[in-house]
């Protein structure tokens, strides 16, 4: 008898996997003030674009883990950046690197640093991880006068998000984002770059500092220049968006959250995605999961029985007399001659499960078949008679017999044989009459 058997689970297993995650998130004041400067101390600050978070997790929470990018940084570097400003740009964009999960698979990260002219401090597939990459921006140097904007986001483009310099090919679907840091207004066209830059799938991040006005990040910044586009006054705040980007960059695990539907098990597939499994089998909304019977379904492969277990499987098992195979769906007889189920004319010999072989009568021969047998011989008649008779050998007939003898019935003794014996008589009659027709015999 099937056996159907479910009961709800009220608690679903979660697979993540391992590797680095987001740090928690930073509050992202709308007033925020220089610490670093005394001589600005209770001044308001403005940070434009994001929203407040909580900071749940101080070393970092696993609920959250970062997309996998094509990032580059592109770094105002002119003579308006004090050193000691540039050095907390650089801080800024290690404070980045610390939320990603970098790696060959995951995020890489390159540097493009510009003023009047534009140095590629770096490619995407110099470094593979956040030590060394942290190490490579702590030894970036200003570089001089100008704010070539346009040129910096073209060189981005021609020698930086290619596959030759480490960019990921369209078909992996990996982002490819540029955060551009700058303090003043570019002195060259940005428009037609960014168009370029944001028709071949790169998405812009603006960041201004100081003397950078708004209407000119709006020329850098993607849509919706409202989440792309962020202003602080100094750089003794710039540090502050290092939160907005880590919830910009990093993808809420839901497995982990416990915010999905599965019923069973929540396998996060990183970036965000996840998928559900069962224990069972899953239904058509890819969330819940059914016992389903296979056996009362007729969806088995069983040769003989199909046996309904309580999670939901199922096992095969045979007929008595008969045992189950190493595919464990077929079946094999234990005894192929006790159950009738050989090929043999005349005798079954068992050689164990499953295995047998033929034999014949005494009299009789295997033939090449090895299932039938042959009985026929020649025996000579008597000296008055001529030529030999093909007769069955167990009819017993002897020299000197008579034709008549010969056709006279049989009298049997083994029931059992009767009627193969008969047979065989008839046999041997026609054959007799058909040799008295032609004057054999005479």
């Amino acid at each position: 008898m099937a056996v159907l058997w479910h009961r709800p689970i009220l608690a679903a297993v979660v697979r993540i996997p391992r590797g680095p995650s987001c740090r928690g998130t930073d509050p992202v004041p709308t007033a925020v003030h220089d610490a670093d400067s005394p001589s600005e101390a209770g001044a308001q600050r403005r940070v434009t674009g994001g929203s407040p978070g909580t900071r749940p997790f101080p070393h970092g929470d696993p609920r959250f883990g970062s997309r996998p990018l094509d990032l580059v940084f592109i770094v105002d570097s002119s003579r308006s950046v004090r050193p000691r400003e540039f050095e907390k740009v650089k801080t800024f964009l290690s404070q980045v690197i610390d939320t990603l999960d970098v790696g060959e698979t995951a995020t890489r990260v390159a540097v493009v640093n510009y003023a009047s002219t534009v140095k590629v401090e770096f490619h995407l597939q110099t470094h593979s991880d956040k030590e060394s990459l942290k190490q490579a921006v702590s030894r970036i140097a200003p570089l001089a006068t100008g704010t070539m904007s346009g040129l910096a986001i073209r060189t981005a483009m021609d020698e930086v998000f290619t596959v030759e310099a480490g960019a990921r090919a369209p078909a992996f679907n990996i982002p490819k984002v540029v955060i551009i840091v700058t303090d003043g207004r570019p002195q060259d066209q940005v428009q037609e770059a960014v168009a370029q830059a944001q028709a071949s799938g790169i998405e812009i991040y603006a960041v201004g500092v100081g003397r950078a006005d708004m209407q000119s990040l709006r020329q850098l910044a993607s849509e919706p220049v409202e989440t792309h586009a962020f202003y602080v006054e100094t750089y003794g705040v710039i540090e502050k968006l290092t939160s907005t980007f880590r919830k910009t960059f990093c993808a809420l695990d839901k497995c982990a959250l416990g915010t999905h539907q599965c019923q069973h098990v929540c396998v996060s597939d990183g970036g965000g995605a996840h998928h559900c499994e069962c224990s069972y089998s899953l239904n058509a909304d890819k969330k819940t999961c059914s016992a389903r019977d296979m056996c009362s379904l007729g969806t088995h492969e069983c040769e003989h029985v199909c046996v309904s277990e309580r999670n939901g499987s199922h096992h095969c098992g045979c007929y008595e007399g008969y045992v189950l195979n190493a595919d464990k769906k077929t079946c094999l007889a234990r005894d192929m001659c006790a159950l009738g189920l050989h090929e043999c004319n005349h005798v079954c010999v068992s050689d164990g499960v499953g295995l047998y072989h033929c034999e014949c009568y005494q009299g009789y021969t295997l033939n090449e078949d090895k299932k039938t047998c042959s009985g026929k011989a020649f025996y000579p008649l008597t000296s008055t008679q001529r030529g030999w008779v093909l007769l069955p050998s167990f009819l017993n007939i002897v020299v000197g017999q008579s034709l008549e003898e010969a056709q006279r019935p049989i009298t049997l003794q083994d029931a059992c044989s009767c009627e193969a014996t008969l047979a065989f008589q008839e046999e041997v009659t026609s054959s007799l009459q058909i040799l008295s027709t032609k004057d054999i015999l005479a």
